[in-house]
């Protein structure tokens, strides 16, 4: 059986980039700062549209900050 790919990101470095701690990503996106975290840690791949809106809130395009 084929393995799904695992969505990989570049988040943290880009919240980072933007001086943003975890806790103000996530009150901006409206999740909890233990889903960034997840994220960024690769535990946990976002839907669609929180991808879409984490990119909107980090100012930059979805190829940019998730990858295969």
């Amino acid at each position: 059986m084929k393995e799904s790919p695992v969505l990989k990101n570049r988040l943290r470095e880009a919240r980072r980039a933007r001086g943003l701690s975890q806790t103000q990503l996530a009150k901006m996106v409206g999740v909890s700062r233990n889903t960034i975290s997840s994220i960024e840690t690769g535990q946990f791949s976002p839907t669609a549209k929180l991808a879409l809106v984490i990119c909107i809130a980090q100012d930059k395009k979805f190829e940019d900050l998730f990858y295969f």
